[in-house]
């Protein structure tokens, strides 16, 4: 399926059946028009601003048209916004802050006080001196001589003895009139083109300054940051619930259950049909009961809740099936969202290193320096460890990046292999044992 052309440039590359089939000329042809006309409303604006306020400054009154004639740029930018859809389908999306309190001299003050209201000035006053003629000259141009052309020619056909002026070239008869139909064709399509290049242009210049500028986008990263924030912290609030219930719920429900079938096998001995599927349900009641364990450990550990970061992974270091060495000292305990994703990143590297590295040893160290925690998993296997779409190494840089960390990975051929995690804390990420949420 061909792909659809979004911008005008795009159109002029996508080949010229496709490009002069398409509306793409006839939408430049619009905005070019209806830039001259907003041109032209500009600078008559302009100038009867700028007279009005070189009269009125003889007594002092022209001074309060100073913002008048900046803020114009307001109203003929939110314009030019809309006018480029015609050519560009994305849209633009202004800079301006909300006035910091209600009325009209707030809303001027705030105003020009922002780049993008300059910016905006300069722009209509570009429209006004350079681009609106432009887009008159070329917009009006390139009919008048496609008409005149097939008007020479019609007259030739209409006089067959009169001759017409083509150009740079003189002709009569039939030859004329072929010869103006071919120049107005070939007119017809460069001005297509031409009209579709100058009209592309406004259009990178209009977006360029009236878009949405590097104080505006770092808002707005800021603002993303914050609801990505809020989304981790809802995250590990219901992963906690979800731990609390099967901890406090299905967890001893499948312990009272274990128990009492644990009594009834005693008590039905081990001879006869009932006491076999008493001790088989006994069996996988205590089972079910393992594996469920294993998921509250995997949803989030409680000792992790409980004691922080170091003994966690010194419990996970004990139960890793490759022989772990842990060297972790940090002087309190971090955020929540920070000790989960360093817990997950260690768990998961020391299952890679058992399925894929035949190490021999493995060693974990994570300090705490500058409000940036780092924890290096270190493997003597074989190396060659890569982050390949779809694996576990991606999966743990996704994780680390919600909490605006980082993961990088050495692993040449041979080892060792080491992962590092790069997590800031922000100032003042310890504390106390009172400050932490309350455990499941």
């Amino acid at each position: 399926m061909a792909s659809v052309a979004r911008t005008s440039w795009q159109a002029m590359a996508g080949g010229p059946v496709r490009f002069l089939s398409s509306s793409r000329p006839w939408r430049s042809f619009a905005y070019l028009l209806s830039g001259a006309v907003v041109g032209l409303a500009c600078m008559v604006t302009l100038v009867l601003l700028t007279l009005s306020g070189a009269v009125l400054a003889l007594v002092l009154v022209g001074l309060l048209l100073l913002p008048g004639v900046v803020l114009l740029g307001v109203p003929v930018a939110e314009v030019e916004r809309l006018r480029l859809r015609l050519v560009d389908p994305l849209p633009v999306t202004g800079g301006h802050r909300a006035p910091a309190a209600p009325g009209p001299s707030a809303w001027v003050r705030t105003r020009m006080g922002e780049g993008a209201t300059w910016r905006e000035f300069a722009y209509t006053v570009l429209l006004a001196i350079g681009l609106g003629p432009v887009d008159l000259l070329v917009a009006c141009g390139i009919p008048l001589l496609t008409g005149a052309l097939l008007f020479a020619a019609i007259g030739s056909l209409v006089y067959p003895h009169t001759t017409v002026a083509l150009v740079v070239f003189s002709l009569s008869g039939p030859g004329a009139t072929v010869a103006g139909v071919l120049l107005a064709a070939l007119v017809a399509v460069m001005g297509a083109y031409l009209m579709t290049f100058v009209a592309a242009g406004h259009a990178t210049l209009a977006r360029l300054l009236l878009g949405c500028r590097e104080e505006q986008l770092a808002a707005q990263v800021a603002q993303i940051s914050l609801s990505r924030r809020r989304l981790v912290d809802a995250f590990e609030a219901e992963r906690r619930r979800i731990e609390r219930d099967l901890h406090d719920g299905a967890q001893q429900r499948l312990v009272s259950l274990t128990m009492k079938l644990g009594i009834a096998r005693i008590e039905l001995g081990t001879t006869g049909e009932a006491a076999t599927l008493v001790a088989a349900a006994h069996e996988d009641a205590r089972q079910a009961l393992a594996e469920l364990r294993e998921i509250v450990q995997g949803v989030h550990p409680q000792l992790l809740t409980d004691r922080g970061l170091p003994p966690a992974l010194t419990e996970l270091a004990r139960r890793s099936a490759a022989p772990a060495h842990v060297d972790v000292c940090l002087p309190g305990r971090l955020p929540p969202a920070v000790e989960a994703t360093a817990y997950f990143v260690v768990s998961e590297a020391l299952t890679n290193v058992v399925k894929h590295a035949c190490a021999d040893r493995v060693t974990v160290r994570g300090r705490l320096a500058a409000d940036l925690l780092t924890v290096e998993i270190e493997d003597d296997g074989v190396g060659g460890a890569s982050v390949r779409t779809g694996g576990g190494l991606e999966g743990l840089d996704d994780r680390a990046a919600v909490v605006d960390g980082t993961l990088t990975l050495v692993s040449p051929c041979g080892g060792p292999t080491v992962l590092r995690l790069t997590v800031p804390c922000g100032p003042g990420a310890t504390a106390s044992r009172e400050d932490r949420p309350e455990s499941p």
